[in-house]
């Protein structure tokens, strides 16, 4: 199982590095090419990529995670 994922958010540019075992969560410094610019290319014009991931919710505040409310 993948212990590290890549996310993108509606209306902010880039994208971040999530390590599930580290804990951490990091802008992506490294420059983007071949596959992976393709995905940051449908990501600016309004696209989603999803792949090996079998939730992911955006909510506002870690508030809204605890009782349970999301968006959607």
């Amino acid at each position: 199982m993948a212990k590290v994922a890549i996310l993108g958010l509606v209306g902010e540019e880039g994208l971040y590095i999530v390590d599930l075992e580290a804990g951490t969560v990091a802008p992506m410094t490294v420059p983007v090419k071949g596959a992976l610019q393709a995905v940051v290319d449908l990501q600016k014009a309004g696209g989603s990529v999803i792949k090996g991931v079998s939730v992911a919710i955006s909510v506002k505040s870690a508030e809204d995670i605890s009782n349970g409310r999301f968006d959607g």
